[in-house]
């Protein structure tokens, strides 16, 4: 139900680590540059009469922004994965799961509209909990949501491969605990220095080693 070590070792047994390298790459591009437009906005919008309090806003707004972004983290990774998910999933049900694997060469874009309207949903939801970091509950509420996304999102697309949207998401609604469980482990990860920047690969790895021991035993 949790594959731990199936996970980590399909990095190298599926051969994953250029992907890891490309994802980890444009998800720290993608956070530089929304904290450096934010940044740059603040600084050439925002004029103070005096000077050292233009730069200590600056500042403020460029650590806020930074640490937002962080936050933000588990919105990109939806977002990222889905361009090479297909990909991934073929690699590692080629190595683990040979006789399992999908007829017909896996899209390299996957189904980009899906993925992108997703990820804004996902991305509005964790803006709108934002106010809650400042009465203290924000990061339980934001491991909550996200675990829920998260876990929705990738075993859909794992289980999806094969059976199709709809049909995933009655066996994730047979197997709750599976699915958000995981979403949970995700979410987690997504926080973790140096970690977050797998995350892309992991979270989808990790949810088609679920779907799989799902329908193992089914």
């Amino acid at each position: 139900m949790f594959p731990f070590a199936k996970t980590f070792s399909s990095l190298r047994k599926a051969d994953l680590v250029g992907l890891i390298v490309i994802c980890a790459l444009l998800a720290v591009i993608m956070v530089v540059l929304t904290v450096t437009a934010i940044s740059w906005m603040t600084a050439n919008l925002v004029n103070l009469e005096r000077s050292w309090l233009d730069t200590l806003v600056n500042w403020l707004v460029g650590a806020v922004t930074g640490i937002a972004g962080w936050f933000m983290l588990p919105p990109l990774v939806i977002l990222i994965s889905g361009i090479f998910q297909e990909k991934i999933i073929h690699k590692v049900e080629t190595a683990f799961y040979p006789d399992r694997v999908r007829q017909g060469e896996p899209h390299f874009w996957g189904d980009v509209k899906h993925d992108v309207g997703f990820a804004l949903w996902a991305l509005f939801l964790n803006i709108l909990i934002l106010p809650l970091y400042f009465v203290g509950i924000g990061f339980p509420v934001s491991i909550a949501l996200n675990s829920y996304l998260l876990g929705r999102e990738f075993f859909e697309g794992a289980a999806g491969y094969h059976l199709g949207k709809p049909e995933a998401r009655k066996l994730a609604g047979r197997n709750k605990k599976a699915v958000y469980g995981g979403g949970f482990v995700i979410a987690v990860m997504t926080l973790v220095p140096l970690l977050n920047l797998l995350m892309p690969i992991l979270a989808t790895v990790w949810m088609v080693h679920v779907y799989h021991g799902l329908e193992g035993r089914s």
